[in-house]
């Protein structure tokens, strides 16, 4: 099984960005972990701040990989692009945050992405891509 994670802007931080909203490890860590506890997916990890290259990577894979775990960060409310890119795909787009939107700036409240997603993940911490990757099997 293959499965493509995409994170958008500033969760190359995670571990450094505000840790009492996002935790203390980086993502490169939580990967390594993710990797261990399901050895038998190939992993693809793709970290962009730049909206243009996500969607670059939603369509390279958007029609050969078993699954896609996108958290667009910031772009998630306002990229109608990566919402578009998502609609235009075979493969299952799971949406993915961190934090509990809803709990935060009304405008985390709107999603681009969700109404083309096949489902959506959100205030687990780190372990909603691991909630997101059950849901690929």
């Amino acid at each position: 099984m293959n499965i493509l994670i995409i994170n958008g802007p500033n969760l190359n931080l995670l571990g450094k960005r505000e840790p009492e909203v996002y935790g203390n490890i980086t993502f490169e860590t939580y990967l390594t972990q993710l990797k261990t506890k399901y050895p038998n997916i190939n992993f693809t990890y793709y970290q962009s701040n730049i909206e243009g290259e996500l969607i670059d990577k939603i369509q390279e894979f958007g029609f050969t990989s078993n699954g896609i775990i996108i958290n667009a960060g910031a772009y998630t409310h306002t990229s109608v692009g990566i919402g578009d890119a998502v609609k235009a795909i075979t493969t299952p787009v799971i949406e993915v945050h961190i934090s509990n939107t809803f709990s935060r700036e009304s405008f985390r409240h709107q999603s681009f992405i969700s109404p083309n997603a096949n489902g959506i993940i959100i205030g687990f911490g780190l372990k909603s891509y691991d909630l997101a990757v059950e849901s690929f099997l």
